[in-house]
């Protein structure tokens, strides 16, 4: 996991809030909107599922997008995709 609190973060050129969402939902929300980007640009997610963080490795993963960071806090988690070249 990339947990980049010190390191600076991406610049996103898509954002998606995703707060108050359950699973699959949020995953659901990042596949439509990394559809919309080009390869290697940015997606930021914002979540409040607490299982999100583990959901994004795994979806990061599966689908050959690359997950950037993931900064969790309080009662959110902000994930970081950047789309796998086309």
């Amino acid at each position: 996991m990339a947990d980049n609190t010190h390191a600076p973060l991406p610049e996103a050129d898509l954002e998606v809030d995703a707060s108050g969402l359950k699973c699959p939902l949020p995953i659901l929300r990042a596949k439509k909107a990394l559809a919309q980007l080009d390869g290697g640009q940015v997606l930021k997610v914002i979540t409040t599922d607490t299982h999100a963080v583990k959901d994004f490795q795994a979806f990061a993963k599966q689908t050959g997008n690359v997950l950037e960071a993931q900064v969790e806090t309080g009662s959110s988690a902000v994930h970081f995709l950047r789309r796998r070249p086309a």
